[in-house]
């Protein structure tokens, strides 16, 4: 354990003295994003931090493979190092488009090719949970494996529009990944998992960003950096899938909480949930589906009255329910789980919709301040008119008299 945390710190600790340098280089070289009507920075900031992202996967790769007890997996399998290369020519597409901003048919074309390279060099999807778990055939885990890595990767860019929204919310789910990998990898002599060492830098590249990143962001991670959290986090599912044999009798124990082709979908609900909303939406209107819009969670978050942290924080909570749900599956059962899922579900709503219903109540209570003084005007008024017909009386008797 001790091992993992040190790759980790290995990581986070190169990005963060990376991003100061990356910074000066955006400025350098003009990638630097402009305020657009969509955006909620009003400045115009650097947007290639995911470049120090990548240098410190990099480096916690190769520090990696130099340490023992870890050092194995670099040799045993090719796993870690195919990993690291995809992460690389993913980086560059990713570069690519913050600079020039590629059309996204080519932006796409670009990911799948990439992530069918990845898939052909072993990082696969190798058995499906058909009432059990049932081998595939090569061409098939091909296709699944890379038309996984290529929606994540968008599910992350789609949800990358607050500052630390997308570091947070991946971060998270790669402690959960890393949790649930190191539960699986107890049944090996050492402990030792590729699918860990993908975890844990994961989460330090996030935690090293985050500390340039939080709202007001000196960077942007960019499509650079979504593009490759996105990717890395797949990998690490995908890979993990790699440690069940289907023909193991141990399988079944798993597999009501193994479920390879949603693994991702739960750690990544909210980008994915995000993702497949801003599709249907903008399809429905005969837009492109990378039509960009302002209708996005996290601006629908701003509009009912969260400030940038606090929407933050609220999304970073809704994936932390929901990640580490299905990793208490492991420990309690179902029922107390999903009870506990229920729970915070309703606390979390509540969290969310406070402010929407502090601005409904502020504004009830303005119409009744605003009726008040009218309902007191009229009845001025007819205390007015009620005395002159009084008085008018009175003269009337006078005369009379």
């Amino acid at each position: 354990m001790r091992v993992y945390i040190f790759i980790a710190a290995i990581a986070g600790a190169v990005t963060w003295l990376m991003t100061p340098v990356i910074r000066q280089l955006a400025f350098r070289i003009g990638a630097v994003g402009e305020v657009r009507a969509r955006d909620v920075h009003t400045v115009p900031t650097p947007r290639i931090g995911g470049l120090a992202m990548l240098i410190g996967v990099i480096v916690a790769f190769l520090f990696a493979s130099r340490t023992p007890w870890v050092e194995n997996l670099f040799i045993e399998t090719q796993q870690l190092w195919v990993v690291m290369i995809g992460a690389i020519l993913i980086c560059l597409v990713g570069i690519t488009d913050d600079l020039w901003d590629l059309d996204w048919m080519l932006k796409m074309s670009g990911q799948l090719l990439i992530s069918l390279l990845v898939s052909w060099g072993g990082i696969q999807i190798v058995s499906l949970p058909l009432g059990n778990l049932y081998s595939i055939s090569t061409s098939w885990s091909i296709a699944i494996s890379a038309f996984l890595l290529v929606a994540s990767i968008n599910a992350v860019n789609f949800v990358d529009g607050l500052d630390g929204l997308a570091a947070g919310i991946v971060g998270i789910g790669g402690i959960a990944f890393a949790i649930y990998s190191y539960m699986l990898a107890r049944s090996t002599a050492n402990f030792a998992s590729v699918a860990i060492i993908i975890d844990v830098v994961i989460v330090g590249v996030c935690v090293g960003f985050l500390l340039h990143n939080w709202h007001p962001a000196s960077i942007f991670m960019g499509d650079t950096g979504s593009m490759l959290l996105g990717y890395m986090v797949t990998c690490a599912s995908i890979v993990m899938t790699g440690r069940l044999d289907p023909n193991a009798h141990h399988v079944n124990v798993y597999l009501p909480v193994f479920i390879p082709i949603l693994l991702p979908i739960l750690v990544l609900f909210l980008p994915v949930l995000d993702m497949i909303l801003a599709i249907v939406r903008r399809v429905s209107k005969g837009l492109s589906p990378m039509h960009p819009d302002r209708m996005h969670l996290h601006h629908r978050m701003l509009r009912i009255g969260h400030s940038v942290r606090g929407a933050v924080i609220i999304l970073w909570m809704w994936a932390a329910l929901i990640s580490f749900s299905s990793v208490l599956l492991l420990f309690f059962r179902m029922r107390y789980v999903f009870m506990g899922f229920v729970a915070g579900a309703i606390v979390l709503t509540v969290f969310t919709m406070l402010p929407y219903y502090r601005t409904r109540l502020a504004e009830i209570r303005q119409q009744e301040q605003d009726i008040e003084p009218e309902s007191q005007s009229q009845q001025t008024m007819k205390d007015e008119v009620q005395f002159n017909d009084d008085n008018s009386d009175n003269s009337r008797g006078s005369v009379t008299r």
